[in-house]
């Protein structure tokens, strides 16, 4: 059955893997995918979400950061390959249809950073925006959460490092400018092909290729430390293409660049599959053997150290064309250190951002 949805990556819903309920309705009824197909296009819902916290603490030594923020939970630029997917299982979701269509919003993200910063026991430290989903991902035009929470951090002088696949950070230069002046932001811009065909495919609602590389041309002319990060680095589909990547990243003011090898964590590797049979027949199989090479015969591997780099031939000899493209093109020249070191914290008797 041909299964096509509009402007969605993932075509079906994997089952969720704490749901111990499920019932077949192929005999006599309708299946899920059927109606899939009958409906061709499937509308985001939004829903909001009553966190009583806002920032994640992470103990992975190999992510570079302690704390990351998300005032969304999924995301609706779809990405196919998104490791975050699963996480929406959590919420009795899907990781498939259900991620990039119904989005989780919390509403008071900004005013829960603030009650984060006054308590006595928050330690000044990075904070990653878009530890999971993309903090910048269209509905955040419309809502600015991210935006509100960015002048929190300004205010409160907390360093903050953005990643993101969309244009609209350019609407915050403001706040990014003044943030930079005091080094406590930067920002990497991910860049997965430079193929507009492919990257619609593999991500549809995010910017195209070229408006990612003039975000990073406008942040870097307004002294915003700037980066690209080429991920998911997809062995046989993209891997060719870093050089050129990293290339024009440099060429329109990135100084920084950074790389993540595919990652099929639960059910990603299912939609990835049924996605690269779907998308690339021709090449699946030669693809997916070339990511088993990497992962020591699996699809994904979450060993600290490994998860992000991958193992093996296949995996050294990506790693060195990145390291000797940096090299060429001048990327990673500085150690880029933000600091909490300026971290203040207002009086009791004093306004906070919210009165």
């Amino acid at each position: 059955m041909d299964i096509q949805i509009k402007g969605r990556a993932a075509q079906f819903n994997p089952k969720n893997r704490f749901e111990k309920l499920e019932i077949d309705y192929s005999e006599g009824g309708t299946s899920f995918p059927e109606v899939i197909e009958q409906t061709k296009k499937i509308d985001t819902v939004f829903f909001k979400d009553y966190s009583k916290s806002i920032i994640a603490v992470n103990n992975s030594y190999d992510v570079g950061f302690n704390y990351s923020f998300n005032p969304y939970r999924g995301c609706e630029h779809g990405c196919i390959y998104c490791y975050a997917r699963p996480t929406h299982e959590f919420l009795g979701f899907s990781s498939g249809v259900d991620f990039e269509t119904k989005i989780m919003v919390k509403e008071n993200a900004p005013k829960l950073l603030e009650d984060t910063f006054q308590k006595k026991s928050y330690k000044p430290d990075l904070i990653m925006f878009s530890g999971d989903t993309d903090c910048y991902q269209p509905v955040e035009r419309k809502l600015k959460l991210t935006r509100k929470s960015l002048e929190v951090c300004l205010r409160y002088r907390n360093p903050v490092s953005i990643i993101t696949k969309n244009y609209l950070i350019t609407r915050d230069i403001d706040i990014l400018k003044e943030m930079a002046e005091k080094n406590i932001v930067a920002a990497a811009i991910s860049i997965t092909s430079l193929n507009k065909n492919l990257a619609a495919k593999m991500e549809p609602r995010t910017s195209i290729p070229e408006r990612r590389f003039d975000a990073i041309k406008l942040l870097a002319e307004n002294k915003i430390p700037v980066g690209v990060n080429v991920a998911p680095i997809i062995p046989g589909l993209n891997d060719n293409e870093i050089p050129e990547i990293l290339k024009l990243a440099a060429e329109n003011g990135a100084s920084f660049a950074g790389r993540t090898m595919l990652r099929l964590p639960y059910s990603v590797k299912d939609l990835f599959i049924a996605w690269l049979e779907k998308e690339f027949p021709d090449r699946a199989n030669k693809i997916l053997n070339k990511v088993r090479e990497m992962r020591d015969g699996k699809l994904n591997s979450s060993e600290f150290g490994k998860r992000f780099t991958g193992e093996g031939k296949t995996a050294e000899s990506i790693i060195n064309l990145f390291d000797i493209s940096c090299e060429k093109y001048g990327l990673n020249k500085k150690n880029l250190k933000l600091s909490a070191d300026n971290f203040i914290r207002p009086k009791d008797n004093q306004l906070t951002f919210f009165d």
